[in-house]
């Protein structure tokens, strides 16, 4: 019969290791004759046993236990005198000893991966007297592998990563698989791989595990991505050995093999000549195949006729080339603009330069298109003066507008009235020619900034601005006066020729030389014996006393009329009056006092003591209005007699529980202010006699009726019900009004005859409803009898 390569393999194994084991079982046991051992007090050669090593196959699938082998020891005559003991790991759980014929045997499945080998310690024991015939001796039971595990990927699935157009052979990634059998006994764990999956891309090195490129030019832009299958397989890939698998996936990176490419030659755009500064006319884009910095552009204006006047910039997220306009666009000046572009990657890869130029040029034609425009202006500003003396009616200046368009439509003029609100100027309609329409002031407005509205006559939509600045010229048309309003004082102790003031002048007026004013006393002051002026030359002058010593007595104010002249032409001028106090001064010419009314006051009381006094008699004043105002705003004297007025405790029940504990202090005058005078009152000290009355009769209606009337007839039961305790008491029962469906909630008049309410139900509320029960239940008929 012929045997397959399989079947050969595993009879050679089975075989050699059928040899090595009888070889154990033979040699189990040795003696060993080089040390004596004593015994019973007499004396003998040591008969020691020595072990080799036990070899037990792992996974054993049997049903009976597996022989290991055979302890033995030449002492044993076959008699039965002889007890064999095992101890160590897995004695008795897993291996377990024949103690008369020393066979040990396996009693479960033994796995190599699990633990390779188990150290046993084996003993001869008498069996009469349980001691030992023989030393302890230790062995060793080796788990013998199989191949029983196949290889694993445990750092799979893999990702890898290879530039495109790679030469063949480009390592990608390396691929490991362990094995878990014992490496060092056959092929169980000796590992190959091969690729199932991935031909005829890539390939891998059978024994290292490493990834290669298998074809030339591998492009991206084809196919980026490949899944690999890649096994490994143990007993060095023969028949019979155990595989295990992984996947691979592998992405193609880029590089820069594609040179940018415009997808036209020519491109046309148009355009409205209004579009204002910077805004987009047109986006281009090169194609390019390649992805990230790869696929980066950069564009230029490399020639035509735009150049000054459109520029380019690329979108960094599209690489689109951005055309924007530089200069203002005229339909009327220039129809159309050439311009040529190119298109560049910024990162070249040498290696492909054979490619071709990494460069494409097109052409852009960009036309300008006619739009109606507003009238322009022939300057942006126009400047013009005009003197503020200048009659309503004086020609300023002119301005002047056109129709940039090939119609040339007529243009007509105004001012828009929104920076002219005071209407000082107009314009004529037709020539642009501006006017005064009022009388200017310079000292008011200098300079009028107005705009001029010029309009289409054909499309009045279409309206054009302009600016005019008008400076208004200075006329002297202000006379001079005083810089400020002085206050002059003069002490009545002033000698001759002393300063008292210096003035100085202003003049609303702008002369283009400045200012030059000149100070004299008016005619009728010139002559005066009090003071005089001196005129400093530097548009100032001094005040200075003329006599000795001034009396507040006899005058206590001064006015001196001043005449001021400036140097305009024609020259205007002006009197202004100083006002002079004569002061009471101190030591140091301070002054101190200037009131002339202090001479006049008695003796010994000052402006001070006056206001003292006035602010006194104020304040009690107002004393007395608040202390009558206060008797007005008290309250009513009660009916009720003040000797006789108790004010007691109102115990309230408008809530559910609390019992007796739940009063609280209740001002009873309250209740007594009620403006009615009722019939005969009852002393409440003693239990009053049973008496019936009839509702009371009021001698005078308020307005809250309803709720009085409620109240007096529950006090006027309680009066005369002998039931009552003898004090006043006030049950609030929260009263609904007439028409109630529900009626009174009050159980005032609970316990009258006619009564059909039943309250014996308050005795099974437990103590705090006591009281309750008693004076509403069926029990006696008065709570305080």
């Amino acid at each position: 019969m012929k045997l397959g390569k399989v079947e050969f393999c595993h009879f050679l194994q089975i075989l050699a290791l059928f040899l090595c084991l009888s070889g154990m079982n033979q040699a189990e046991l040795s003696r060993s004759r080089s040390k004596p051992y004593f015994q019973s007090g007499r004396t003998r050669t040591k008969r020691s046993w020595v072990w080799n090593q036990f070899f037990v196959l792992e996974e054993y699938m049997g049903t009976d236990p597996l022989y290991v082998g055979k302890l033995h020891s030449d002492v044993d005559k076959g008699d039965g005198s002889i007890k064999y003991i095992l101890s160590g790991e897995g004695a008795s759980s897993i291996f377990i000893i024949d103690e008369n014929t020393g066979d040990i045997h396996a009693t479960k499945r033994l796995d190599r991966e699990e633990q390779a080998y188990y150290t046993l310690r084996a003993q001869a024991l008498d069996r009469l007297t349980n001691k030992p015939v023989e030393p302890e001796s230790e062995f060793v039971i080796k788990i013998q592998d199989i191949n029983d595990n196949e290889p694993k990927f445990l750092d799979g699935p893999y990702t890898a990563g290879v530039p495109e157009m790679s030469p063949v052979g480009t390592s990608v990634v390396q691929v490991t698989a362990t094995d878990a059998d014992d490496p060092t006994y056959g092929n169980s764990a000796r590992v190959v791989y091969s690729i199932l999956q991935g031909q005829p891309y890539f390939s891998v090195e059978p024994k290292t595990g490493v990834i290669k490129t298998a074809l030339p030019n591998m492009d991206r832009e084809a196919k980026d991505q490949y899944l690999l299958v890649i096994q490994a397989k143990d007993m060095v890939g023969q028949n019979g050995g155990l595989s295990g698998t992984t996947s691979v996936t592998v992405t193609l990176t880029d590089v820069n093999d594609n040179p940018p490419r415009f997808p036209r030659r020519s491109y046309q755009y148009n355009v409205p000549e209004s579009l204002p500064v910077a805004s987009v006319v047109a986006r281009i884009k090169a194609a390019d195949a390649d992805v990230g910095p790869n696929a980066e552009m950069e564009y230029k204006i490399v020639d035509g006729d735009g150049l000054g006047v459109f520029k380019i910039s690329v979108d960094k997220d599209t690489q689109e080339g951005i055309i924007t306009i530089q200069k203002e666009l005229d339909f009327e000046a220039k129809t159309s603009y050439t311009l040529r572009i190119e298109a560049a990657n910024m990162h070249v890869d040498p290696r492909f330069l054979s490619l071709g130029p990494f460069s494409d040029m097109t052409t852009v034609k960009i036309i300008v298109e006619d739009v109606d425009e507003p009238p322009v202006f022939t300057s942006r500003l126009y400047s013009m003066v005009v003197s503020e003396a200048a009659k309503v009616g004086t020609i300023i200046g002119t301005v002047a507008a056109h129709d940039p368009d090939a119609s040339n439509s007529p243009v007509r003029y105004s001012i828009d009235r929104n920076t002219d609100l005071e209407r000082y100027f107009n314009i004529d309609a037709n020539s642009g020619v501006i006017t005064t329409a009022k009388p200017l002031d310079r000292e008011t407005n200098a300079v009028h900034n107005i705009t001029v509205l010029a309009m289409e006559s054909q499309n009045p939509a279409q309206i054009g601005r302009g600016y005019v600045a008008i400076t208004i010229l200075d006329i002297n048309d202000n006379a001079p006066e005083f810089a400020m309003e002085y206050e002059t004082t003069v002490c009545e102790n002033a000698q001759p020729g002393q300063v008292i003031q210096k003035i100085s002048a202003i003049d609303k007026d702008d002369p283009p030389n400045g200012h030059q004013f000149y100070f004299s006393l008016t005619a009728e002051a010139a002559n005066n014996h009090n003071f005089t002026l001196q005129d400093n030359k530097d548009n100032t002058a001094t005040v200075l006393t003329r006599r000795n010593g001034f009396r507040r007595q006899e005058q206590s104010v001064f006015y001196l009329p001043i005449f001021i002249v400036d140097s305009g032409s024609p020259s205007l001028s002006s009197t202004n009056t100083l006002t002079i106090r004569v002061c009471d001064c101190d030591a140091d010419g301070i002054a101190q006092t200037c009131n002339a009314e202090a001479y006049i006051l008695p003796a010994g009381l000052s402006t001070g003591a006056l206001i003292a006094i006035l602010a006194c008699v104020l304040t009690l004043l107002v004393l007395v209005l608040l202390i009558v105002t206060m008797r007005r705003r008290k309250k009513e004297p009660l009916i009720f007699d003040e000797e006789r007025d108790i004010r007691e405790n109102i115990v309230r029940y408008d809530d559910e529980g609390g019992g007796e504990e739940d009063t609280e202090a209740f001002d009873m005058a309250a209740l007594r202010n009620l403006n009615i005078i009722r019939d005969t009152k009852t002393r409440r000290d003693v239990t009053p006699e049973i008496q019936f009355l009839s509702r009371p009769t009021f001698k005078s209606i308020p307005d809250n009726v309803i709720f009085r009337e409620f109240i007096w007839e529950r006090l006027k039961e309680a009066d005369v019900d002998p039931c009552a305790p003898p004090y006043d008491s006030l049950q609030t029962y929260a009263f609904e009004g007439n028409g109630s469906v529900a009626e009174s909630l009050s159980s005032l008049d609970s316990i009258s005859s006619n009564s059909d309410q039943n309250y014996d139900y308050l005795s099974d509320w437990g103590p705090r409803f006591k009281r309750l029960a008693d004076m509403y239940g069926t029990g006696p008929e008065c709570l305080y009898s």
